[in-house]
C-alpha cells in the first residue's frame, strides 16, 4: 500500500526542504577590555602545571584557560603597568602565575606557526595552488576561493593574480586583490618545503575555513587588516551570517576545556 506522506517527502526538492538553522557563532569575552568577540579573533593563554603563562595558538590545551582580544601594542602596554598580572590574578582565582617578559613575542611567533602549519596540511591534502602561472589559470576558471601573497610579493605580481581571480569570480571593478600575509616568501618556503613560495590559492571552501582560525588569530593580533575572501565573504571561512546568535562562554574570562 502506498504511502501518500513519503510520496510527498520524496517529490520535494532541496528547494522545498526546510532551511538548517544557522549554528551559533562562539564568544569569549577578554580579561582586559571586557569586551566580548568570536573565539577565532581572540587568543587563549593556558597555564602549565608549573604556573607559567603560554599562549595557546590553536585554543586545545587542557585545562584552565583565558582569553585576550588587544593588539599586540596593548598587551605590552599591559604587561609592563600590571593590568595583564591582575586580570590573570582575578581569572585563575589568584592562583601561582609566572608571566614571561617576552609574552608577546610568544604568542606572534605561536600565531605565524599555527598558520603556516595549517598552510602545509591544507598543500598536503591538495587544497593549495602554488606557482604564478597555475594559481592564474584556476583563478581565471573559478577554482580558487581564496588568493593570498607574501608580505614581500611584487606589486605587479599581485596585480596579475588579483585580476585573473577577479575574471573567475565575475567580479570585475570590484577591486578583490586578495590578502597580503604577515609572512614572506621565505617562511612560507621553508614551512611548504618548496622554493620561493610567493602566492598561494586556496581551491577549497573547507580548507579556507580552516586556515582562517590561526590566520585571523594573528591579523588581530598584530593589528593588520581583516582577511579578504571572494565577494559575500568576510573572511576565509566564508560568509558570516549578520543575524547569527551569539553564543556566550558560560564563564566568560575562564574556560576549563580548551574550547
Amino acid at each position: 500500500m502506498r504511502n501518500p506522506h513519503n510520496e510527498t517527502l520524496s517529490a520535494q526538492g532541496p528547494q522545498d526542504r526546510p532551511a538548517k538553522p544557522e549554528r551559533a557563532l562562539p564568544e569569549r569575552k577578554c580579561i582586559l577590555s571586557a569586551r566580548h568577540d568570536g573565539r577565532d579573533t581572540l587568543v587563549r593563554l593556558a597555564v602549565s602545571p608549573d604556573g607559567l603563562v603560554l599562549p595557546d595558538p590553536l585554543a586545545r590545551a587542557p585545562g584552565r584557560g583565558a582569553w585576550i582580544g588587544v593588539s599586540r601594542a596593548d598587551l605590552e602596554i599591559a604587561l609592563g603597568n600590571g593590568k595583564l598580572k591582575g586580570a590573570l590574578a582575578r581569572a585563575f582565582k589568584g592562583a601561582p602565575l609566572t608571566i614571561p617578559a617576552d609574552l608577546a613575542d610568544r604568542i606572534e611567533q605561536g600565531l605565524k606557526r599555527a598558520t603556516l602549519d595549517r598552510l602545509g596540511i591544507e598543500l598536503r591534502a591538495g587544497n593549495l595552488v602554488l606557482g604564478t602561472e597555475k594559481i592564474a589559470q584556476s583563478a581565471r576558471s573559478g577554482a580558487i576561493v581564496w588568493l593570498a601573497h607574501a608580505s614581500d610579493a611584487k606589486a605587479d605580481g599581485v596585480g596579475k593574480l588579483a585580476q585573473a581571480w577577479r575574471v573567475g569570480e565575475m567580479a570585475e571593478g570590484s577591486g578583490m586583490a586578495g590578502i597580503i600575509l604577515p609572512l614572506d616568501r621565505a617562511a612560507l618556503s621553508v614551512a611548504l618545503g618548496r622554493d620561493n613560495v610567493v602566492h598561494l590559492g586556496v581551491t577549497d571552501a573547507g580548507a579556507a575555513e580552516r586556515i582562517a582560525g590561526p590566520l585571523d588569530r594573528l591579523m588581530h593580533f598584530i593589528g593588520a587588516a581583516a582577511p579578504e575572501g571572494p565577494p559575500g565573504r568576510d573572511s576565509p571561512g566564508g560568509p558570516t551570517p549578520a543575524d547569527a546568535p551569539a553564543a556566550h562562554a558560560a564563564n566568560d574570562d575562564l574556560d576549563t576545556k580548551g574550547e
